[in-house]
């Protein structure tokens, strides 16, 4: 019995854990969790490695705890126990979610800015754009998805779509990170458009 309570998948990736832990609700503990963790290790950071450390952390939300009561006070809470500035923290949403938006998420939303907490669109372009999200929610930050910067030197439609949002995005104050880039080129690119920052795989923000 010993035996069978071990167990028996090994390591199990976030493609597999959350899509159960969203349906099952348990999402929003995890949540709970990851938002206290992440708060308290950039303090950790902060302390340790006073000239090195982040000065913000992103953290994403998911559908169920978006719309989750206890998330304004899971917010509130995982702040005051770590002692971030809430300006410090970025709360992620898929540009998916925007889609499906009930009131009661635009509202959680609009407490959270009030909060002075940052707001970013994850994944922005994989299928459901609409700038006027821009001018519908509280919006801080925007995530330009990889595949359309992988192809921004060498796709004009790929280069029109990144160029027309960031233009946006710009007019409106909202800050642009292109996410994915690989190549020179394509960070130049970027900085001709007028991009705000540029991430590539495994590495910090880069201000274009």
């Amino acid at each position: 019995r010993v035996l069978e309570a071990l167990p028996q998948r090994g390591l199990v990736g976030p493609e597999k854990f959350i899509p159960l832990a969203e349906q099952t609700g348990a999402i929003v503990s995890i949540g709970r969790w990851v938002l206290n963790q992440a708060c308290a290790q950039v303090m950790d950071w902060r302390e340790r490695y006073p000239d090195n450390a982040p000065r913000s952390v992103a953290v994403n939300l998911s559908v169920r705890q978006l719309h989750d009561p206890s998330l304004l006070e899971d917010v509130a809470d995982a702040l005051s126990a770590s002692g971030l500035e809430p300006d410090a923290l970025t709360l992620e949403i898929t540009e998916s979610m925007l889609i499906e938006e009930t009131d009661r998420g635009s509202r959680a939303l609009d407490q959270l800015k009030a909060m002075q907490v940052r707001i970013a669109i994850d994944d922005f372009g994989t299928g459901y754009s609409s700038l006027s999200y821009l001018t519908r929610f509280p919006v801080d930050t925007i995530k330009i998805d990889p595949s359309f910067i992988h192809e921004v030197t060498t796709s004009s439609s790929a280069h029109a779509l990144v160029s027309a949002i960031v233009d946006l995005a710009r007019a409106l104050d909202v800050d642009t990170v292109a996410e994915g880039v690989e190549t020179k080129e394509q960070l130049d690119r970027l900085s001709v458009m007028g991009a705000t920052y540029a991430r590539r795989a495994g590495v910090d923000l880069l201000h274009v």
